[in-house]
């Protein structure tokens, strides 16, 4: 009987700590009192959540990234010219961030990053370049072995003079990155080789969007059939298929109510982990997120348009279990908790908020 117990005890116990996950937060220091990277536990199940740990005096580390053994967080520097990349140790129990080194940008304001086992890869926005960090043994960051410099502009003159890169992104077989250039309006496309060196990326070809769109985030629909990109200004969603490596638009949906005429400034776009569901967000004076249910043939239709329920909503990310959607709102100092019904996809507000300056990306994360 007591061995009986004790294995009841263990079970509950293991069940309890699957419950809980670490949320890494990236913020910017520059807007109101941020320490910079926030660890917090959070409970997928009770909602409950508390700070575990921050790292201290980091400038800008608004968006991050966690590598595969959830050991190393690297984040972006946004600091205009003296704009760098760090690389942290990460201890997931503790939530500890200890830096490890800092390597510079290559470019001004970094705004996106990805790693794989080999490589950083990071987009610069204003400096409107690439850049390509090597991994050391310890995942600490090597010096950049490559950088690609984009020129060009586009028709907003106020937002497009030049090329501003806004998000690189894998390819599901990793044999690409695509790249988002919101100043040329284009989708680069570049062949990755994670050992090529000064040559990890060539460009294999580029794509064309409207004129005066933006493009800002794309995802990748899990069949790999499918791509979705976000534009920025004109606040459109454009669907294209991707078959035997060619991208070909197949539909282009509006972020804004008929007959509406607000300002834009469309953000994040992300499936639900059942990839049934889009979510989209949208800054400017909409301050809201778009749901649209996805079908088989990779087209969609909006099921719900729905307030952030604060100002400058930027990243959102979707809780492991798919019940709920944690939306960054970085203006409103707040990152709202919405449950999601999974049938319908719909968004309800908990009401329940994590009060945290200038929160940017979040990404979960196990914690052990």
């Amino acid at each position: 009987m007591k061995i009986i117990k004790v294995l009841l005890i263990l079970l509950c116990m293991n069940a309890a700590a699957q419950d809980n996950y670490n949320l890494v937060i990236g913020t910017y220091t520059n807007a109101c009192a941020s320490k910079g990277i926030y660890v917090y536990d959070f409970n997928v199940n009770t909602l409950a959540f508390k700070e575990k740990n921050s790292t201290d005096g980091v400038i800008n580390p608004s968006y991050v990234t966690v590598n595969k053994s959830n050991s190393v967080v690297y984040s972006v520097n946004e600091d205009g010219e003296k704009s760098n990349v760090s690389s942290f140790k990460y201890t997931p129990s503790t939530g500890k961030l200890q830096q490890m080194n800092k390597r510079d940008a290559e470019g001004a304001d970094p705004c996106y990053i990805i790693n794989d086992d080999k490589n950083v890869i990071v987009a610069n926005y204003t400096g409107g370049s690439i850049a390509v960090f090597g991994k050391k043994n310890d995942g600490s960051l090597t010096d950049a072995k490559q950088v690609v410099k984009h020129t060009g502009s586009s028709i907003n003159t106020s937002r497009q003079e030049k090329a501003h890169v806004h998000m690189v992104y894998f390819s599901p077989d990793k044999k690409y990155v695509f790249v988002n250039d919101l100043g040329v309006d284009k989708i680069f496309i570049y062949n990755y080789a994670s050992d090529g060196g000064e040559q990890t990326l060539t460009l294999k070809e580029t794509v064309d969007v409207k004129p005066g769109s933006g493009p800002r985030h794309l995802v990748f629909h899990p069949n790999g059939l499918f791509v979705y990109l976000v534009n920025e200004l004109s606040g459109t969603v454009d669907v294209f298929s991707y078959m035997k490596e060619k991208m070909v638009l197949i539909q282009e949906l509006t972020l804004n109510a008929k007959d509406c005429n607000d300002f834009n400034g469309a953000a994040h776009i992300s499936f639900s982990n059942d990839s049934k569901y889009l979510y989209v967000t949208n800054r400017g004076d909409a301050n809201n997120v778009t749901v649209y249910k996805v079908h088989a043939n990779g087209m969609m239709n909006q099921v719900q348009q729905i307030s952030t329920m604060g100002e400058g909503p930027r990243q959102f990310v979707i809780d492991p279990t798919d019940n709920y959607l944690l939306m960054a709102n970085q203006n409103a100092n707040t990152i709202v908790i919405f449950k999601r019904d999974k049938t319908t996809g719909l968004l309800s507000d908990t009401g329940k908020r994590i009060d945290i300056c200038s929160p940017v990306c979040l990404v979960f994360t196990p914690n052990k």
